[in-house]
Order: C-alpha cells, then structure tokens, then sequence
C-alpha cells in the first residue's frame, strides 16, 4: 500500500496507463493483440512486484 499521496497517484498513473495501453489494443478489433498485451502487462507487474531487492524494506 502507497505510504504518501506522492505514491498513491504513481500508482494510479501506472494503473491508468495499463488501462490505456489495452484499451488501444481493444480498439483494434483484435482479441490477440489483447491479450498480447495483457500477458506483456502481467510480466511487467511481477517484474516490479518481486524485484530484488524490493523498493521498502521491511
């Protein structure tokens, strides 16, 4: 969870910009593009989710 506003509304940006990116996808009419992209999208989120070393320390 975000620890402060400056946070929070980076992640959201990235959420925004996932949403934008399929949604071009979308609008292309091609259901493999689609889904294309959101494998390409998964990928990317568990890069930054189990990076080594992680972004807080706990």
């Amino acid at each position: 969870m975000p620890s402060n506003e400056k946070e929070l509304n980076a992640t959201l940006f990235d959420q925004l910009t996932l949403v934008e990116r399929i949604e071009r996808k979308a609008e292309s009419g091609d259901i493999e593009e689609v889904r294309a992209e959101i494998e390409i999208l998964k990928k990317e989120i568990n890069r930054k989710l189990y990076q080594k070393p992680p972004l807080v320390n706990e």
